[in-house]
């Protein structure tokens, strides 16, 4: 025993003169791997008396850890000259002219410019969560309980107080809770709908715009919509305003505009802020008013590029993403 942790101590000395990752590997495999020389060494510790066990054994533990110190050390040195080498510039090679470089989705394009716009409008981005609770999701928005949107055949339900994110609405009460008004908030988020056709996927990505300060009202709202829309289709676009219902605004509204093939495509849902939502928020309704939209990436983009199905967004045809 003693003869064989002598000549582990020899072997343990040549780690430092290692030079080579490759090397450096077989060396760790051969100290620490299961067949090692520690293996081994712990194999025929079994056959040592009950007084010499504890001696043997604190030498074999400190030798284990001088070990993996070295191997450590000679790691992070290697790693610093292969550093070091590769800062080296070859000015034989050719440049970069040949080499390919990717491009963003049309989704992240969309998603990229209108936060652009609204930040320079002086909004906040935040994120949302994806998964929330009954509570934010539909409770505070002023959702009644007979909803179809709380049933299992419209969203996705982790367990009974738990589901995927319906809409990006969740995250203004969250928000004005923490602050006070005035508030400009632009949050985007994934949302999660059991619906799918040529127009709908059970995944989309959804931009909510809210704003709440002293006389906000409804043509407030209409201007900044109008104006994003002019902006981000580069020409004045004709826009067909429809009365709702949205249990979280009052007045409520969709906007509709003409897509590729001349047809009246509902892409925004907005309204005054339900006085319910701002109560709910520990705003003062008599005060503040507030206006809030709900933007459809996939559908903005769709209308934008021409695209007829939904469904080749999320396709991932290299030669067909290669156009934007």
């Amino acid at each position: 025993m003693l003869n064989l942790i002598k000549k582990i101590k020899i072997k343990i000395k040549k780690i430092i003169n290692i030079k080579n990752k490759k090397i450096l590997n077989l060396t760790y495999k051969k100290f620490l791997g299961k067949k090692g020389y520690f293996s081994n060494i712990i194999k025929l510790f079994n056959k040592l008396s009950n007084k010499e066990k504890p001696k043997i054994g604190k030498i074999i533990n400190i030798l284990k850890k001088k070990t993996i110190k070295l191997i450590n050390e000679q790691n992070i040195y290697i790693a610093k000259k292969i550093k070091k080498k590769n800062k080296f510039i070859d000015i034989s090679l050719p440049g970069n002219k040949y080499i390919l470089y990717g491009n963003l989705h049309p989704i992240t394009i969309t998603i990229n410019w209108i936060e652009k716009f609204f930040n320079e409008l002086g909004f906040t981005t935040i994120r949302n969560l994806e998964i929330d609770n009954i509570y934010y999701n539909f409770d505070l928005l002023n959702i009644n309980k007979n909803h179809p949107a709380r049933s299992n055949k419209d969203t996705f339900w982790i367990n009974k107080k738990n589901l995927l994110i319906t809409q990006t609405s969740c995250i203004q009460i969250k928000y004005m809770k923490k602050n006070k008004p005035p508030i400009k908030v632009i949050s985007i988020g994934n949302v999660f709908r059991k619906d799918y056709d040529k127009t709908h996927t059970p995944m989309f990505h959804q931009i909510e715009i809210f704003l709440v300060d002293y006389n906000i009202n409804f043509c407030n709202l209409i201007y900044i919509i109008k104006n994003f829309l002019n902006t981000f289709f580069e020409k004045k676009i004709k826009t067909k305003i429809v009365t709702s219902y949205f249990p979280f605004t009052e007045p409520s509204a969709e906007i509709y505009i003409k897509n590729h093939k001349n047809n009246w495509i509902e892409i925004i849902g907005c309204g005054l802020i339900h006085p319910k939502i701002l109560k709910n928020s520990n705003i003062n309704s008599n005060l503040f008013s507030g206006l809030a939209f709900g933007i459809g990436v996939e559908r903005l983009t769709m209308i934008k590029y021409k695209i007829c199905n939904i469904k080749m967004l999320y396709e991932n045809n290299i030669k067909w993403l290669n156009q934007f």
